[in-house]
């Protein structure tokens, strides 16, 4: 019975040691191991890896795409400071996840990624006017402080796929100064509108009536005395094939007539 019960307790130590013995490295992960201090040069893909936990242990890091949100105050290029929220996409390079842990550490995004940021923001922003970071121009900052970072980063095996400004607070009296300019510029916009309309339809009415002027010429000009003779008589016959009771006057050219009443 005591034999027994030590059997299974070597088996339930040898079964826990086991466990410990083994790390799964999942998809999107990168393992690198480390051994008496020392980081191996390689990292483990994705798969079941045994090592000896006394000795060593396998440390995992994302390869994913990660999102890193950060709040602050970023200075304009008229000495304002703009709050604004911002997201910071980044990967680790796997083949340089043993280098960044051996040269920053594991908690490399309040190390370096941070840093580097923080740094790159104030350096980018106190170039532009708070106004554009409200205009087109706010993809051009992004970029810009996307490839500052990259510069620091890139060797480092972290990369920046973007970076994006998601809120931007203005101070008030800026903010109802940029709402009133552009709600100007949208009434501007609109008079305008209405000023083409108003000239179309001018123009229009101008071809309009010259049209007319030159239906007016064309028939004043073909109506010579041989046409309005030859209508002389045709209205004379109509007159003539009428059933009903007329007194007609003419000059010999032209009908008038009287009704008989």
């Amino acid at each position: 019975m005591i034999k027994s019960f030590q059997l299974k307790a070597m088996l339930i130590a040898i079964l826990a040691f086991a466990m410990q013995s083994c790390a799964t490295i999942k998809q999107g992960e990168v393992g690198v191991k480390r051994k008496l201090g020392k980081f191996a040069d390689k990292g483990y893909t994705e798969g079941l890896r045994f090592y000896n936990p006394l000795t060593t242990k396998i440390i995992k890091i994302s390869t994913q795409t990660e999102n890193l949100e950060v709040g602050l105050n970023i200075p304009s290029k008229e000495g304002l400071n703009i709050q604004s929220e911002i997201s910071i996409l980044y990967n680790v390079d796997a083949r340089k996840a043993p280098d960044l842990l051996r040269n920053i550490g594991e908690d490399y995004e309040m190390n370096v990624i941070l840093p580097v940021f923080r740094s790159s923001v104030a350096d980018v922003s106190a170039k532009y006017f708070a106004k554009d970071m409200h205009t087109g121009e706010r993809s051009e900052i992004e970029q810009e402080i996307k490839e500052r970072m990259m510069g620091y980063l890139d060797d480092r095996g972290i990369n920046i796929e973007a970076v994006l400004m998601k809120s931007i607070q203005l101070p008030r009296s800026l903010s109802n100064a940029i709402e009133n300019k552009l709600e100007a510029e949208q009434q501007a916009q609109q008079m305008q509108f209405v000023l083409q309309q108003a000239e179309r339809k001018a123009e229009q009415k101008r071809i309009e009536a010259r049209g007319v002027r030159d239906a007016q010429l064309i028939i004043a000009e073909g109506l010579n005395n041989k046409i309005l003779k030859f209508k002389s008589i045709e209205a004379f016959e109509k007159l003539a094939n009428s059933p009903n009771a007329k007194i007609i006057v003419s000059d010999g050219d032209l009908p008038v007539i009287l009704e008989d009443e």
